[in-house]
């Protein structure tokens, strides 16, 4: 086929479901759901969603990251600016945002790539000591999964990123959040052929649902828009402006009754000395409401899947 050459369309291709592209769910609309009914009655379910990552100074040359992260002078290597403000996360100010989830008893999710795992052992100790929950998250910050992977590769970057957390936390994680949400088009299914319960990547609900992959499986929503790096970083909302975007997102949701609010923090960024205070601020006015059932990831999923599956 020469490149002029249209594509062959076929004459009679299998017809969709409403709004659907994908085989992974089944189109939902939300005012003809049943209402999800969390433990105790709570009106939503609140997880804490904390990536702790490696940064990579000279990543593969095959890999896909992110291309909005750049330095100043484009996306050269080795970066270290970049590598060093990611390493400030992981030395100093990760513990700052640890004694705001302990000021309000918040256990965390905590998506670790492997390369985190094996250089922070003291960090999964804390992580350990708090009974937060481990969720795979690839190899480092750099590597997303994409379908420029074969399904060979594909595989090996799961397995060994659980096999890394397994290892480093003593116990192998349920959940997965893929590097800045990166996926093919077939990783709902090598997830759940991993042995995996549940993933972060589709922000496309503000309740979990089931994806078909031939067992129990659950998506659990994770809204970038509340994602403080998609917020201060990449948008350039001011700081200022983050408890009112938060408190304004969960009261809705609250209002609504039987959704899910997932907040992600990034310590390299949110646990800045100029920022910590507006994350205190948030997590403040969110526990003014009352009956809030505070969980992990996995926990929101265990009980949608228990319950509605």
């Amino acid at each position: 086929m020469s490149p002029s050459t249209p594509p062959k369309v076929p004459k009679n291709p299998p017809p969709l479901p409403p709004g659907m592209d994908n085989p992974w769910y089944d189109y939902s609309p939300y005012p003809r759901r049943p209402r999800l009914a969390w433990p105790k009655n709570a009106r939503v379910a609140f997880c804490v969603v904390m990536p702790v990552e490696y940064y990579e100074l000279l990543p593969p040359e095959n890999t896909v990251k992110d291309s909005r992260f750049v330095g100043e002078f484009g996306s050269y290597h080795p970066d270290y600016r970049t590598w060093t403000q990611r390493e400030f996360g992981n030395r100093t100010t990760i513990f700052r945002v640890l004694d705001v989830l302990d000021r309000y008893q918040i256990r965390a999710g905590v998506p670790v790539n492997a390369m985190a795992a094996e250089r922070y052992p003291f960090l999964i100790e804390q992580f350990r000591k708090r009974k937060y929950e481990f969720i795979g998250h690839g190899v480092s910050a750099n590597r997303m999964l994409s379908s420029k992977m074969s399904e060979a590769e594909e595989k090996a970057e799961i397995a060994t990123s659980l096999a890394a957390v397994e290892k480093a936390a003593g116990v192998r994680p349920k959940g997965w959040l893929g590097q800045e949400y990166g996926e093919s088009q077939r990783t709902p299914q090598l997830l759940a052929d991993a042995g995996l319960d549940y993933v972060l990547d589709w922000p496309n609900d503000d309740q979990p649902y089931a994806m078909k992959v031939g067992r129990k499986f659950v998506s659990m929503p994770n809204q970038p828009e509340w994602d403080d790096v998609q917020q201060l970083w990449l948008r350039r909302i001011n700081t200022t402006r983050y408890p009112d975007l938060v408190a304004d997102a969960f009261e809705l949701l609250h209002h609504e009754g039987g959704q899910v609010f997932s907040l992600s923090i990034h310590p390299w960024l949110m646990g800045m000395a100029h920022r910590i205070k507006y994350l205190d601020e948030a997590l403040r006015r969110i526990e003014r409401f009352g009956n809030v059932w505070h969980a992990t990831p996995g926990e929101i999923a265990e009980h949608y899947a228990k319950t509605m599956m």
